[in-house]
């Protein structure tokens, strides 16, 4: 029996969790938050001094928590850029988060490769506000000193383990890490420097990007760091999700991804085509409005919190009595109506109760998912079972219609630290791999999440008379949308 770390750099914290190599059974665990100051106004920084990052490293990592330890991974916020100088020094602070000041560089990034189509033909996916290419074409337009003086590209998890291995020469990362930078495409599985110089205005070099199971290096004490990937794939390999498998993410906006073998180029810029830690392919679909409308149908209503809405929303009946929420409050990505507004259909006065509107929002919500599922399965993805996180996942009303509207097995893991625990078992897959007992083509089996199991059952047909009725909506409002 081994023991190894998977360690978890969020926006927020760090969280390790130290594991049995063989099973992932977590032995211990450790939680600091970022030293970061806020914002004025609040929210999350937009530039961050990434040594704070190791000071909560080394908060969590207190009281022995590593002894043992023979191999570590990690994982860290995506859409993160460290510039460099030649001398391995910081040019400004981490570039981090959605950071919606790229939003004007996106669209000029997009204009000058041609169009969505191009970019999505040359790396799988098209600049975002956040991503780091746009980063840095704001980055060349708003501080051009300090874009002259960038030499060196990282995303938080490559400085990381680099600071880790104590800032060697050589610099690495993963395909998942590189694949969501907007100049790596993991189709071909090569960078693209000539995007690099389009956004930076010159040349710079880039993290060599290193295979699934492969070791970034050996620290001055002798631990073992794996090759380390982005918070998503690292959540996706600690979940266990294979082919069959997507996850449905319910934050503020949603997201849906799954396993497929094959890189997807997508037209229309509705997929990111992502690398995941496995050798295999991560296709992403986002929707910009999940929890948010239901948060604004809570305040509509004065009901005080989302659990709240939910006991309302039990009070009616599948279908909401004829009401359909089209929860495009912000806009929609997915599909793309970056201008649209929310559509409220179906009003009746038997309809006009407040249960009503309150299961219309978690019907509008899981549909719009169920929309960004078929994107993917219209590509071919197959999708048997879909995971379901978040904290709104555990909500009677989202459990009780979630399989019903999305067709098929839904599957609540149970809360945990899954990005540490993917960057546990990629540490495990290296030193395995390290020294001779683990295939670098297959990666170590551990014990898989545990879960509730969800199916749609004899509901199945109710559920798709719903969402049929939301596409119907859907298509007399915006048509050809999807």
């Amino acid at each position: 029996m081994g023991i190894v770390a998977g360690l978890d750099s969020s926006p927020d914290f760090t969280r390790i969790v130290v594991c049995d190599s063989d099973t992932g059974a977590v032995l211990r665990q450790g939680y600091a938050p970022h030293p970061l100051e806020s914002p004025e106004g609040g929210g999350r920084p937009a530039d961050v001094d990434p040594q704070a990052w190791l000071l909560s490293l080394g908060e969590a990592a207190g009281g022995g928590l590593l002894e043992g330890v023979q191999a570590i991974g990690v994982s860290a916020q995506a859409n993160s850029v460290v510039p460099l100088d030649a001398q391995g020094n910081t040019v400004r602070p981490a570039m981090v988060g959605g950071d919606k000041r790229s939003q004007v560089a996106a669209a000029d990034l997009i204009d000058a490769l041609g169009g969505r189509e191009a970019w999505a033909q040359a790396v799988g996916s098209v600049p975002q506000t956040g991503q780091p290419v746009t980063k840095l074409r704001w980055l060349a337009r708003t501080e051009p000193e300090a874009a002259a003086r960038t030499a060196v590209l990282l995303q938080a998890h490559d400085w990381l383990v680099w600071q880790l291995l104590g800032r060697p020469a050589r610099r690495t990362t993963d395909r998942g890490g590189a694949s969501g930078t907007g100049y790596w495409s993991a189709a071909t599985g090569g960078y693209r420097p000539d995007l690099v110089e389009l956004a930076l205005g010159h040349q710079a070099m880039l993290p060599e990007v290193i295979g699934p199971a492969d070791a970034a290096g050996t620290t001055p004490e002798g631990l073992l760091i794996s090759a380390g990937t982005g918070e998503t794939q690292a959540a996706a390999f600690g979940l266990g999700i294979g082919l069959g498998d997507a996850v449905v993410s319910l934050g503020a906006s949603g997201s849906v991804m799954a396993v497929h073998p094959e890189a997807l180029v997508d037209q229309y810029g509705m997929i990111t085509s992502l690398a995941d830690a496995t050798g295999m392919h991560l296709p992403v679909v986002t929707t910009l409005n999940a929890v948010r409308a239901l948060r604004g149908t809570a305040e509509l209503l004065g009901v005080p919190d989302l659990e709240s809405l939910s006991e309302l929303a039990m009070k009616s009946t599948p279908g909401s009595h004829g009401l359909v929420l089209l929860p495009y409050l912000e806009g929609e990505r997915t599909p793309n109506l970056p201008h649209t507004a929310g559509t409220l259909a179906g009003l009746r006065r038997e309809s006009m109760r407040p249960e009503h509107l309150a299961r219309a929002a978690f019907e509008g919500m899981l549909c719009g998912l169920a929309d960004a599922l078929d994107v993917l399965r219209g590509r071919g993805v197959d999708v048997r079972r879909v995971f379901l996180l978040g904290a709104a996942a555990e909500l009677p009303a989202v459990q009780a219609a979630a399989p019903t509207l999305f067709g098929t097995q839904v599957v609540v893991p149970q809360p945990a630290d899954y990005a540490a625990i993917g960057s546990a078992r990629q540490a495990a897959w290296a030193l395995g791999v390290s020294q001779g007992t683990l295939d670098p083509r297959t990666p170590p089996v551990w014990q898989g999440a545990v879960a509730q199991v969800l199916e749609p059952g004899e509901e199945l047909a109710v559920g798709q008379a719903v969402r049929q009725q939301y596409v119907s909506v859907r298509e007399q409002t915006h048509p050809g949308a999807l």
